[in-house]
């Protein structure tokens, strides 16, 4: 069907961690190349445009994560009010993952996994009278699909008309702050963590981006401003080879670019001398998802290391120079308040108080519709009901004090501050729960600068 380059779509995009949307950026070029028209608008840097929205034909919610989830809800509501005509398609990882509660009165359509074909396929049956329900991987109120996943068909994203690299995180490091960008070498993921969102829509399958598509998108964030590069990946040595061309590349041509990405711990100790090459080009600090300091929630979550190979891990990145930012998972069902204790003990021991901000010693398991976790035989033993609302299963933990600690880390970590004076402040309120002598450490008798980092705290 040729395209109607009068259709109106709108592309909503409300929180991509900080930085300029690729899931609006994509699309756009996709649909462009495919003859359509859009309008993309990022309301984690403006307002809803009630023109726009009123206006719509279609409109397109990215929700890649937890939190553009909840925020997308909200605005679909308004876009609802503001036009019922309109088709409202959520589209993302966690739009599969609560497609019934969307699709019940919410949204229209829901895509996920490689979903710019779809898109496009979607937005031509609507042009031909359709309601969705005939494309491939898109699921309406009427029927369910899974996701797509097929070689992705990825042109140059398109962020011209996307707001400034300046409306975003920055790259921080010796106390400058340099503008940064973010593209994907990948997507997808080798890995089935239980816990990983990523893991029920992909299932262990990832997709390579070719180099000629990541280089043109770098050039194009260079030629805006760019100095520092994050590779989003859900994990960037799922496919080591490309890895490298891809950061040989960028150091060819930006031989003073820096760049960050995302590796789990088994591929620090498996690619040591990678690493030192990826240091070479610019590579600047890894976030890797440690999750745990307690071997038996690390098996829990099928994490596929332990703590003994986490201190190994530590010693490599130190042995080469690249920095370390660790994510966590730090109340789960199996956490005690002793194991809390252990986690900051050892987070304390290892110097890492200034590399793991406090929002993340409060995460608490999600566990959204769909999860890998469902699965597992003793999740009855804790699991609460569905909350769609909320997009999660509740649960609450055994030990009443671990629900007190996590609310109250998380209003610390809101607040902000210095990271040692908040890690003490965390340190006082959990040894005094568990009734135990808080320790006399004293502080630190030399203060290493801050390790570089984004200005946006890794979270989801």
């Amino acid at each position: 069907m040729t395209a109607d380059p009068t259709y109106r779509i709108l592309l909503l995009s409300c929180y991509e961690l900080g930085h300029q949307p690729l899931s609006l950026a994509w699309p756009l070029a996709a649909l462009e190349q495919a003859g359509f028209q859009a309008t993309a608008v990022d309301l984690a840097t403006g307002n809803l445009p009630a023109a726009k929205v009123e206006n719509a034909d279609f409109v397109g919610i990215a929700v890649p994560m937890h939190t553009a989830l909840r925020l997308g809800v909200r605005v679909a509501a308004q876009v609802r009010a503001r036009n019922p005509s309109s088709h409202i398609c959520f589209y993302g990882l966690y739009a599969w993952l609560n497609a019934d509660f969307l699709l019940d009165g919410i949204a229209d359509s829901v895509i996920a996994g490689e979903y710019e074909r779809p898109l496009i396929a979607l937005v031509n049956d609507l042009l031909a009278g359709g309601d969705g329900s005939a494309v491939l991987a898109v699921s309406t109120p009427t029927v369910r699909k899974q996701p797509h996943l097929a070689r992705p068909y990825l042109p140059t994203p398109k962020r011209d008309h996307l707001p400034g690299l300046e409306n975003y995180a920055r790259y921080m490091f010796n106390g400058s702050a340099r503008l940064a960008g973010y593209v994907e070498t990948s997507r997808g993921c080798l890995h089935t963590c239980r816990h990983c969102p990523v893991v029920p829509v992909y299932n262990g399958r990832f997709f390579i981006v070719p180099l000629e598509t990541v280089m043109a998108d770098i050039r194009q964030q260079v030629a805006a401003g760019a100095c520092h590069i994050t590779f989003g990946d859900p994990d960037f040595l799922n496919g080591p080879g490309h890895a490298l061309k891809v950061a040989r590349a960028l150091h060819a041509e930006f031989p003073d670019v820096t760049f960050d990405f995302t590796t789990k711990v088994e591929h620090i100790l498996l690619h040591h001398d990678l690493l030192q090459e990826l240091c070479a080009y610019g590579a600047k600090f890894v976030v890797s998802a440690f999750e745990a300091v307690d071997d038996f929630i690390l098996q829990r979550l099928q994490k596929g290391h332990t703590l003994a190979d986490m201190d190994a891990a530590l010693d490599i990145l130190h042995a080469v120079g690249l920095q370390v930012q660790p994510t966590l998972v730090a109340f789960t069902p199996w956490i005690t308040l002793a194991g809390y204790i252990d986690l900051l003990c050892w987070i304390r021991e290892r110097d890492l108080i200034q590399h793991i901000p406090a929002v993340q010693l409060s995460v608490r398991l999600l566990v959204p519709p769909k999860s890998a976790l469902l699965v597992e035989a003793d999740t009855k033993n804790w699991l609460g009901s569905l909350d769609p609302a909320n997009f999660t299963y509740t649960w609450q933990h055994p030990d009443p004090r671990m629900d007190e600690l996590q609310r109250y880390v998380a209003a610390l970590a809101e607040m902000g501050g210095d990271a040692y004076a908040v890690f003490r402040a965390i340190e006082t309120r959990v040894y005094g729960l568990a009734e135990r002598p808080l320790p006399d450490t004293a502080p630190p008798t030399i203060i290493h600068p801050a390790p570089p980092r984004l200005t946006e705290d890794w979270f989801c």
